[in-house]
């Protein structure tokens, strides 16, 4: 295990890493930064923890366009009907189990008989 200081807004940070990937995390945290900076271009002067909680905020609504702009519409679509027939799947499991206390009831009132 490695250990990388990052600096993002102007304060450094120890963060432990797996060997070969300190690169990647300073990378990383580059991209924070530049998060931070747009931030501070749009007016946004604020204490440490809010910047950086607007900076994961950015980064996470980047992520998810990406993953919309990934999923192919055929996709979405089959997502879709999965989902229905999930619920078709449910609703006639409903309708089964009333089907089987009603053949319960009938098979209760005959063995009085």
């Amino acid at each position: 295990m490695s250990q990388v200081t990052v600096r993002i807004n102007g304060f450094s940070y120890a963060v432990g890493c797996e060997e070969g990937q300190e690169k990647h995390l300073q990378a990383m945290a580059q991209e924070v930064e530049r998060r931070i900076d747009r931030i501070r271009e749009l007016g946004g002067h604020s204490g440490e923890g809010r910047l950086l909680a607007l900076a994961a905020l950015l980064m996470a609504d980047e992520i998810h366009d990406l993953k919309a702009e990934k999923m192919s519409s055929d996709t979405a679509h089959q997502l879709a009907q999965g989902r229905q027939a999930r619920i078709e799947n449910e609703r006639r499991r409903d309708q089964l189990a009333n089907l089987v206390e009603r053949a319960e009831n009938i098979a209760d009132v005959l063995e009085k008989e």
